[in-house]
C-alpha cells in the first residue's frame, strides 16, 4: 500500500493531509478504505495536545468512520461504519471486528460516519448505565449537538420525555423537530426552575461538567441519575453530599474512548447492544443521523473551528 495519507495534526491551528506509513491490521482487526470520518468533540482536544489516545490506539485523530473493508476475511467488501480509539482521519484504518458496524438500512457511507459514536455513547449511558424507560423525564444539555441531537430521538423512541438546553432560538427549534417537548434557552432561562416545574429530571445527560454539577443535582427528580459525559465547563467542582442524600440521587461519570473491547461493557457490548437497539429504530425511520455540515478531510481545521464555534447542529463529517 503506497501513498496512504492522513490528518497529522502538530496544534490545533495545523491539521494537514500528509503522508504516513502504511497502516496493517493487527490479529482480530480489519482494513477498513474510509469513506468519511466523523468529527468530535474529543478530536479538537487531541488535536490541541488535551486528550491523548489510549494506550495502543493510532495517534491520529479520529474516533468514527464508514468506508469498505479491504482486508481479506468473511468482512472483505462490506460497507461498514466503526467505533474507533483513533485513526479515523486517513484513507484507511485499521478497526477492531468488535467495533465493526453494519450500514443501517437507508443511511449512506455520508450519514453512517456520524452514527457510531453518537449512538454508542447515548445508548450506553441512557440505557445500558441509567436505564431510561418510558414515562420518565430525560433532560440534555447541549440538545443540538451531535449526541444531543442523537439522544433527543432515541429517547423519543423509548417512550421518555425530553427536555433540553441550547443557546439560540434557532437550535431550540431544531431540537423541537427532533422531539424535544420542553425546550430551555440557557442564556435567558433557568433549567433548575423549568425541571422542578415538571417534577425533577430522572435522567441528565450533561457535557458540562463542573459549571453544571451543583445546579444538576437541584433539577434532578428523587432517584434521579446525573450521567457526565464532558467537561466543557471544568473539571473541579463543589458536591453538596446533604442534597445527593436527601434526593438518593446518582452521579455518574463515563467515557466511551478508554474502555476496553471486551468484557461487562466493553465496547464490543456496545457496539452489539446499539446496533441491536438502535439500528432498527433508524431503519423504520424513529431516528435519523444528524448531520449539520460534510467538508473534505484536508480542509480537518474548517470542520474543527465550525465546532469550536457552535455553528452547525448534528455532526460535521469529513469526506475522504
Amino acid at each position: 500500500m503506497a501513498g496512504v495519507y492522513a490528518i497529522v495534526a502538530d496544534g490545533p491551528e495545523s491539521l494537514t493531509w500528509q503522508q504516513v506509513p502504511d497502516v496493517t491490521p493487527g490479529p482480530g482487526e480489519v482494513l477498513v478504505e474510509v469513506a468519511a470520518a466523523g468529527v468530535n468533540r474529543a478530536d479538537l482536544l487531541q488535536a490541541a495536545g488535551r486528550y491523548p489516545p489510549p494506550p495502543g490506539a493510532s495517534e491520529t485523530i479520529g474516533m468514527e468512520v464508514s468506508g469498505t473493508v479491504v482486508s481479506a476475511g468473511p468482512l472483505a467488501g462490506r460497507q461498514v461504519c466503526a467505533l474507533l480509539a483513533g485513526g479515523g482521519y486517513a484513507q484507511y484504518v485499521a478497526v477492531p471486528e468488535g467495533q465493526i458496524m453494519p450500514l443501517p438500512d437507508g443511511v449512506d457511507l455520508i450519514g453512517a460516519a456520524g452514527l457510531p459514536e453518537v449512538a454508542c455513547t447515548v445508548w450506553s449511558n441512557l440505557v445500558m448505565t441509567a436505564h431510561l424507560r418510558a414515562g420518565q423525564l430525560l433532560l440534555v444539555h447541549g440538545g443540538a449537538s451531535g449526541v444531543g441531537s442523537h439522544a433527543i430521538q432515541v429517547a423519543r423512541a423509548l417512550g421518555a420525555t425530553v427536555a433540553v438546553t441550547a443557546g439560540t432560538p434557532e437550535k431550540l427549534d431544531q431540537c423541537r423537530e427532533l422531539g424535544a417537548e420542553h425546550t430551555i434557552n440557557y442564556r435567558d432561562d433557568d433549567f433548575v426552575a423549568r425541571m422542578l416545574e415538571l417534577g425533577g429530571a430522572d435522567v441528565i445527560l450533561d457535557l458540562m461538567g463542573a459549571a453544571y454539577l451543583d445546579r444538576n443535582i437541584d433539577a434532578l427528580a428523587a432517584d434521579g441519575q446525573l450521567v457526565i459525559i464532558g467537561m466543557q465547563g471544568g473539571v473541579k467542582g463543589e458536591l453538596n453530599i446533604g442534597k445527593l442524600i436527601g434526593k438518593r440521587t446518582r452521579v455518574i461519570g463515563t467515557a466511551l474512548r478508554g474502555r476496553p473491547l471486551d468484557g461487562p461493557m466493553g465496547k464490543a457490548d456496545i457496539v452489539a447492544a446499539t446496533v441491536g437497539a438502535v439500528w432498527p429504530m433508524i431503519a423504520d425511520g424513529r431516528v435519523r443521523p444528524v448531520i449539520g455540515a460534510t467538508v473534505p478531510i484536508q480542509q480537518a481545521g474548517e470542520a474543527h473551528a465550525m465546532l469550536t464555534a457552535g455553528a452547525v447542529t448534528g455532526k460535521v463529517v469529513l469526506t475522504v
